[in-house]
């Protein structure tokens, strides 16, 4: 029988969401989620917000805080760079690792995400993990070829302890920011392709533990199926996670979907 894992709804805010903003955004999406306690959230601001959110949710339960980058280095010459014990110091928990706006904008390489993969461990922090693949990589039919490689090289040397203390979050490129959504179909296998990957590259009981994310134009309208597959513990939202209201409908959904199993 599958563990039952906990399901977890992240906010992607990317380079949106002020410090001023942080607060009445806080104010209406506790309203809205009063009475939700199944479900781990994560908010992930722009660095400029970091702070202040950081200070709003110190007194609140059962959402943590995430960060959108993280540098490779640990300190020194780096200019516009922010290292893990910067973050540390502002108590982020989790940090997002080869989004595919990072790999495809900025020219991050999987040695680059590797690399930040092992500072994030050695920081005690838990990165969540972006994997996917571009739309004519699908049309080749090599997907899961791409997806393998991301994993394998994002793994490569790391404890079973830190890969158990990673999420890995699919989102298929072509579905990011275009309003398009990978059918639950797709989604769920490649999740199940990852899951069996992860069994692989460590053992069964770390591939049971490990939660998967989706992240493709995840939105209130289409959450609640996506949730309902197998091996889909949670999401990645974006755009619709920058309206506090309807971020909170995709938390109540994740819920739902929790008293439904």
């Amino acid at each position: 029988m599958a563990l039952l894992r906990k399901k977890i709804i992240s906010a992607n805010w990317k380079m949106n969401i002020t410090a001023s903003e942080v607060s009445p955004y806080l104010t209406a999406f506790l309203e809205e989620i009063k009475g939700i306690n199944e479900v781990d959230v994560i908010l992930i601001p722009s660095f400029t917000s970091l702070p202040k959110t950081s200070e709003l949710l110190s007194s609140l339960q059962g959402i943590r805080l995430g960060a959108q980058n993280i540098s490779s280095h640990d300190k020194g010459a780096f200019t516009g760079e922010i290292s893990a014990v910067m973050l540390r110091d502002l108590f982020v928990h989790h940090v997002l690792i080869g989004h595919s706006e990072r790999r495809h904008l900025f020219g991050e390489t999987n040695t680059i995400i590797h690399e930040k993969m092992k500072i994030s461990h050695l920081n005690q922090m838990n990165p969540i993990l972006c994997v996917g693949e571009t739309l004519e990589e699908r049309r080749s039919g090599k997907e899961k070829q791409v997806i393998e490689h991301q994993l394998r090289e994002a793994f490569s040397g790391l404890s079973v302890n830190q890969i158990t203390h990673t999420m890995i979050a699919y989102e298929p490129v072509w579905a990011i920011g275009t309003g398009q959504t990978a059918s639950v179909e797709q989604a769920q296998e490649a999740h199940f392709f990852i899951r069996s990957l992860i069994e692989e590259l460590s053992d069964a009981s770390v591939s049971q533990k490990i939660r998967l994310l989706y992240g493709g134009s995840v939105t209130p309208e289409n959450s609640e199926e996506l949730l309902s597959a197998p091996d889909i513990d949670g999401a990645l939202v974006g755009s619709a996670s920058l309206d506090p209201r309807s971020f909170a409908k995709i938390v109540v959904q994740a819920q739902r979907n929790c008293t439904k199993e």
